[in-house]
């Protein structure tokens, strides 16, 4: 049965940073491409960053390129988002996916197979 966990979330203040985790368990997660996408109150998903399955490839909605960096350590079986110097509107429950075996990332949250709970990041300005 394939987990996903994401870790990390909290309440930090305009300008910090914070890292958040997705741990994979029941797949050898190396194989998937993964991507984070976030949810905020009265809004749509978006996706905020994706990775290919080496990690060689990545990529960032604008809103956070420059900011977020999205990395993986196979060997783990995880897959990180780090975010600096965040704003009140990266305020949003973050979520993890990944896509079925031996696909790329997606920017389309439709195309992934399986989905983490979910942590929250609230940013106070």
């Amino acid at each position: 049965q394939v987990q996903l966990v994401e870790s990390g979330g909290g309440l930090v203040q305009a300008g910090d940073s914070l890292r958040l985790s997705c741990a994979a368990s029941g797949v050898t997660f190396g194989w998937h491409g993964t991507g984070w996408f976030r949810q905020a109150p009265g809004k749509e998903r978006e996706f905020v960053a994706g990775i290919s399955r080496s990690g060689g490839s990545t990529d960032y909605a604008d809103s956070v390129k420059g900011r977020f960096i999205i990395s993986r350590d196979n060997a783990k079986n995880t897959v990180y988002l780090q975010m600096n110097s965040l704003k009140p509107e990266d305020t949003a429950v973050y979520y993890c996916a990944a896509r079925g075996p031996f696909t790329p990332f997606s920017y389309d949250g439709k195309e992934y197979n399986y989905w983490g709970q979910g942590t929250q990041v609230t940013v106070s300005s």
